[in-house]
This record gives structure tokens, C-alpha cells and sequence, in this order.
């Protein structure tokens, strides 16, 4: 899937959540300096900037097939380059990095598998291949009470439920079919401050992924009656929300 929507809006939708993310995230993956590492599906660049302050922008690439997500991390990290490209296709040589990362990514790839073969290919032997996936099976995912509320209307709606990733375990399937060794899963879970309902409510507006495609096709009435339903399930605000992704990790035999 390709985002073709703005930085700034996925910033909005998404950026809260992934970034406090990225930072327990990037301390899993063992760098050190000197290392060089791939952000597959970079997005506007939550995970790259953390890269970036690690180990330099010189040994930092990023991909994305998103046109404006590209150009906005070009804009924003100059001294990286980034690349026009999705997971199962990356124009990079074989074995040029230590680290090959992608973090919220898996969920959109065409092929999970694919896509994780192909960071494996960038990755030199005994280099480390990770991703994280937000858990929608287990509700726990920033837009669990979103899909809860559809669900309200429809209950056999899925959410995102079956997009890969989403479920324990399944990340390790894939790696292990991409050919990795030392699998291991494990979650991360964040706090994130949320000052109000409609603070959190308002991104789902902005027509990003599936959660805002999903709302842009209701009906006006439709919109304020799910919103109602939504504002009902939240907990009260001022408020931290805690959301869980699941984690990844295999090494390049």
C-alpha cells in the first residue's frame, strides 16, 4: 500500500504513536558506530532521525514508495539518501548493511515475505534484519478504539485485524521463511499523552490508511454517529494511551 497522502498528515494521524515508538525500538537493534542501516518504508522519517543521531547520516539509507514521504524525508535529512522504492523491490547492493529495519511497514507490504527477503539481501552475513507491527488482533494498536467502534455498526468487521503482522507470532513466520536465523519476537509497548477526544479524533479526518479511507466513505451522519460511538469507548481525557507493537528480529545466515 502507498500512502498518497501528505507528510504533514500522516504526521498527524500516525507520528504521535511512532515516534515514541522508534526510540524503544532503536534501542533494540544494537548499534554501534560505524555501522551502516536501511529504513525500509521510512515514512516522513520517525525511525530515520533516530538513525541519523546514532550513527550519522553517511550511514543511513531509507526507502519508501510514497512520493511525498520521500521527498519529505530528503527535505529533511539531506546528507541521507533515499530512495523511491517499496520493500520487495530495493534498488541497494547485496550485503551493504549492518542493519536492515522496518518499523509500521510490514502491515503494507504487497508481500511480507518478499519484502523481508529483500532487507535480508541488503544485509551482510550475521547483520541484523528487524521490524515492528502494530498488534490490531489483540486490540491494542492506537486505532483499537476506532475499529471497535465500526464494529459497533458491523460487527463482523475485521479492522486491520488480518493485515500481516497484526497477530502474535506472525512476524516470526516470516522471517523464518525469508531464511533468517536467531528468531526472535518480542512487543514494545508506549504511553502516549492524549489531551482530549477529539485530539485524537480529529487525524482520523485526514483520510490516512485504511482506518481514515474507511471513514472518508461514510456519510456525514454516518461520520458524527461513529464518532459518538468512538467517544464513548475512549477512556477519560486528559488521558496516556498505551499501545503495543510487536517485534521482530533475525540475523543473515
Amino acid at each position: 500500500m502507498t500512502f498518497n497522502v501528505s507528510a504533514d498528515d500522516y504526521g498527524a494521524f500516525m507520528g504521535r504513536f511512532s515516534g515514541p515508538l522508534a526510540v524503544e525500538f532503536v534501542d533494540e537493534l544494537e548499534l554501534e558506530p560505524g555501522m551502516r542501516a536501511v529504513d525500509v518504508g521510512c515514512g516522513p522519517g520517525a525511525l530515520t532521525a533516530l538513525l541519523v543521531e546514532r550513527l550519522g547520516s553517511e550511514n543511513v539509507v531509507a526507502a519508501d514508495p510514497s512520493e511525498p514521504f520521500v521527498e519529505a524525508a530528503r527535505q529533511r535529512f539531506p546528507g541521507v539518501e533515499v530512495h523511491l522504492a517499496p520493500a520487495e523491490s530495493l534498488p541497494l547492493p547485496d550485503q551493504s548493511f549492518d542493519v536492515a529495519v522496518a518499523q509500521l511497514v510490514v502491515h503494507f507490504m504487497a508481500d511480507p515475505i518478499a519484502g523481508i527477503t529483500e532487507m535480508a539481501r541488503v544485509t551482510r552475513a550475521g547483520g541484523l534484519v528487524a521490524a515492528s507491527c502494530w498488534d490490531f488482533e489483540g486490540d491494542r494498536s492506537p486505532l483499537a478504539v476506532f475499529w471497535d467502534g465500526v464494529r459497533h455498526f458491523d460487527p463482523t468487521h475485521p479492522g486491520e485485524a488480518n493485515e500481516a503482522g497484526a497477530r502474535a507470532g506472525q512476524l516470526a513466520e516470516y522471517f523464518g521463511a525469508a531464511g533468517l536465523r536467531d528468531i526472535r519476537e518480542s512487543e514494545i509497548t508506549v504511553a502516549v499523552p492524549i489531551a482530549s477526544f477529539d485530539d485524537y479524533w480529529a487525524p482520523f479526518t485526514l483520510g490516512v490508511g485504511p482506518a481514515g479511507a474507511y471513514l472518508a466513505a461514510l456519510d456525514v451522519p454516518g461520520r458524527a454517529d461513529l464518532r459518538d460511538v468512538c467517544q464513548s469507548l475512549f477512556p477519560p481525557t486528559p488521558c496516556d494511551l498505551a499501545v503495543t507493537a510487536w517485534t521482530g528480529y533475525g540475523r543473515v545466515g
